[in-house]
């Protein structure tokens, strides 16, 4: 996945699209488990694969959508941490994520990066929270 730009920058010419078309999932260690982020452009945050995609495309204007994973315990490597199994706890706060990452695609792609920002980069509410009447 380190080397995700190459292949990708070939995809978008094959298939005859710009940056502009293009929607990379990637996860993010530094936005807490089960987060969704929507984001035009920007840097690569020490995010491997997509300094690939930056450097291969040679602009960083293309729409992100990050799931976050959240950090590694102290001392524990970042990457060995991205590539371990997905524990059954994890699963449970993920899940929900990745049916929200689908809605969210779905939004991006039919009503804009801008009205998609507006609709998945909130904060969900704590269930444990009292719902207003």
């Amino acid at each position: 996945m380190n080397l995700s730009g190459p292949p990708l920058k070939g995809l978008l010419r094959e298939f005859k699209l710009t940056v502009e078309d293009l929607i990379v999932i990637h996860d993010d260690l530094d936005l807490e488990p089960g987060r969704l982020r929507i984001k035009l452009a920007g840097g690569h945050g020490g995010h491997n694969g997509i300094k690939s995609v930056i450097e291969a495309l040679g602009t960083p204007q293309f729409v992100r959508v990050k799931i976050g994973i959240g950090r590694p315990a102290p001392g524990q490597n970042s990457a060995n941490y991205v590539l371990e199994p997905v524990t059954c706890e994890e699963v449970q706060v993920l899940e929900p994520c990745l049916d929200r990452t689908v809605d969210a695609l779905e939004c991006l792609i039919h009503r804009g990066i801008a009205v998609a920002m507006n609709e998945f980069n909130v904060r969900e509410r704590a269930e444990d929270e009292e719902k207003p009447d």
